[in-house]
């Protein structure tokens, strides 16, 4: 009998996973909440299946797992999984590229429409005691839609999504994304470009949307904020280290960045030392008012997506641990 572990607790039985699986799976929950490792080496010994959603994968919670065959990381992202390790163990890596694609997408949108449309700032602007004066605010901020480009940083399932969001509502719409094929551009109606210079010259909104890997961290810092046109708006629902807070804060402070909507942050909850972006937020200081908007990776979430991510990271399991197919394998040098 296979055993599979689902190490912190994410749904009231297993009832799910137990009918998708097969009689011949045995299913076990942990209580882990912060870390693998809080887990006892026994139960460990027993498993070939692990399933995480929160909890990082390094190799010193591997080598917990003498036994480990498969990892589902139940989301999108798979940065939290050492590959390396795993790869050297013949351990497979998966994740669950289709789940939360709509929620994530209405997100950026959201996140887009909501500070190009001045929401966030005549909200701010209302709740100030005493409140601003009544009425139009003029702020580069506010565009009209037709006229800017939405520039979609990977055109994966989410970054499609979140263009055809974005075309249906009058945004010209502009990608660049190195490993997708010839073609997609033409299949959904947006213009390719072929260097993220091309991108960021063009993006009144850049949306990032591409996977954090040793390619990517990093990716979108100072010199590349810098070609945006003045006044742009910057999404992140993808992962915070692909961006630079650091950078992202100059360009707000000197308003060549008109504003930034971030579900992710380079570290996540925040430690201290906290970006200063995120200390300037918390306090409320007057230059950004209106101007950013910060979400705790909460842009996946609705009760339909975390029915999705139960089910869908299941029937990975099963196909991988028990019937010995490649679905939604992560390959190792895929970075």
């Amino acid at each position: 009998m296979l055993t599979v572990l689902e190490p912190e607790s994410l749904y009231p039985d297993t009832a799910l996973e137990q009918r998708i699986m097969g009689d011949g799976v045995r299913i076990l929950t942990g209580s882990a909440k912060k870390s693998l490792m809080e887990l006892p080496d026994e139960l460990c010994a027993e498993v070939e299946g692990l399933m995480t959603l929160r909890l990082a994968v390094p190799a010193e919670a591997l080598a917990k797992f003498p036994k480990l065959k498969v990892v589902i990381r139940m989301g999108v992202g798979y940065d939290r999984v050492d590959r390396a390790e795993c790869a050297r163990r013949g351990i497979a890596v998966c994740n669950v590229p289709d789940y939360g694609t709509q929620e994530v997408a209405d997100t950026a949108i959201a996140l887009t429409v909501a500070l190009r449309r001045g929401l966030v700032l005549h909200h701010d602007a209302q709740r100030q005691d005493p409140p601003a004066a009544w009425g139009v605010i003029q702020n580069p901020i506010v565009r009209r839609f037709d006229v800017q480009t939405f520039g979609v940083l990977g055109l994966g399932r989410i970054g499609t999504a979140a263009a055809l969001r974005a075309k249906a509502l009058g945004f010209k719409v502009a990608f660049y994304d190195p490993a997708l094929p010839n073609g997609a551009d033409r299949a959904i109606g947006v213009q390719r470009l072929d260097s993220l210079e091309a991108l960021m010259a063009a993006s009144d909104v850049l949306s990032i949307h591409c996977p954090l890997t040793r390619n990517t961290r990093g990716l979108v810092g100072a010199k590349e904020l810098a070609l945006l046109p003045k006044n742009a708006v910057v999404i992140n629902t993808a992962r915070g280290p692909i961006l630079d807070v650091d950078a992202l804060e100059a360009g707000l402070r000197s308003g060549h960045i008109a504003a930034a909507g971030l579900d992710v942050l380079p570290v996540e909850p925040p430690v201290d030392p906290i970006p200063n972006l995120l200390r300037a937020y918390r306090a409320k200081e007057p230059w950004l008012m209106g101007r950013l908007v910060i979400m705790p990776h909460v842009a996946f979430h609705s009760p339909e997506a975390w029915d999705d991510i139960r089910l869908k990271s299941a029937e990975t399991m099963r196909d991988v641990l028990v019937r010995g197919l490649k679905t939604n394998v992560i390959p190792p040098e895929g970075d």
